[in-house]
């Protein structure tokens, strides 16, 4: 069983981004079989995460991680960086949610949309979406996150502004992306701190690096890492897009607002609490602005 965690781990992204890619390469040819694929997709996925999530129980408590290397991605001087995925206690929880939820409104998309001429094109970006948050969540260094990070954006852009010949939907997508773009910024900077300081991406590494650092430099980086959450999850001063979010169709606010875009911030906060730990006034950041936050919406 764990030979078959380390090796099918790539399996569980790569199930919708290849139906999002047949999608979209084939097009209108795709039209009446289109929006089963993109099921099929979502489904196969949540398949694999629920077998490896009984594989992993079966596991001792402290032996519950499993991780593979697809290939050498940034080999480039001292950034030394390959594609690798990570499942663990942490992300398997993440994992279900994404596939679990993300195949439900796949399912519940098939009726909603069925009168809809471009509902082939609708799949293929749910299957994106899919894809790019299962990157994210199972990154294991912080270029890889970025990755999925930016995908999500892409695909939360293409959902959003689904019907872009509404002028307000069309908005709509444009004010969540550019939005997104500065908590993005607070994210690549963060990234650039700890190459700096640390020489790497990987988690491990930094994590256990992150003691050795000055305050001040730890402190910087949750507070950059934040900047990310908020606008990513729409927590104050970045929530302005998550109302408009509702012109996408339906599903969109689904997917989009109750089960995995607003819960990559948490799972940012949470993956980097080594460094929250070692950095007060960030950890009191994060707190102050979920309290702002929650009395804001209440």
């Amino acid at each position: 069983m764990t030979s078959f965690l380390n090796s099918a781990l790539w399996s569980i992204p790569a199930l919708p981004l290849a139906g999002a890619f047949v999608l979209l390469l084939l097009g209108r040819r795709s039209d009446s079989w289109g929006h089963l694929l993109g099921c099929a997709t979502a489904i196969a996925s949540f398949v694999v995460c629920a077998v490896m999530f009984a594989g992993l129980l079966g596991l001792d408590s402290n032996a519950r991680l499993a991780q593979q290397t697809v290939f050498a991605w940034v080999p480039v001087g001292e950034l030394q960086v390959d594609l690798g995925l990570r499942l663990d206690a942490l992300s398997i929880c993440f994992v279900l949610l994404i596939t679990g939820v993300g195949t439900l409104i796949h399912l519940y998309s098939i009726g909603y949309m069925a009168h809809d001429p471009e509902r082939r094109k609708f799949f293929a970006y749910l299957n994106l979406f899919l894809a790019a948050m299962l990157v994210l969540v199972l990154a294991d260094n912080f270029l890889v996150l970025y990755l999925g990070w930016e995908g999500v954006g892409l695909a939360s852009y293409l959902l959003i502004g689904f019907w872009q010949y509404k002028p307000t939907a069309a908005t709509a997508a444009k004010k969540a992306f550019v939005v997104n773009r500065v908590g993005d910024m607070g994210l690549l900077i963060a990234l650039m701190i700890m190459f700096a300081t640390f020489g790497s991406l990987d988690y491990d590494t930094v994590f256990v690096a992150v003691p050795a650092a000055t305050e001040a430099t730890v402190t910087a980086i949750g507070l950059c890492l934040l900047l990310a959450a908020c606008a990513k999850s729409a927590q104050l001063p970045l929530q302005s897009w998550l109302g408009d979010a509702m012109e996408g169709p339906t599903p969109v606010s689904a997917l989009i607002h109750a089960a995995t875009m607003v819960t990559a911030g948490v799972y940012l906060v949470v993956r980097a609490n080594a460094i929250f730990d070692a950095a007060p006034a960030a950890r009191l950041a994060v707190v102050v602005v979920g309290a702002a936050t929650l009395l804001f919406g209440a």
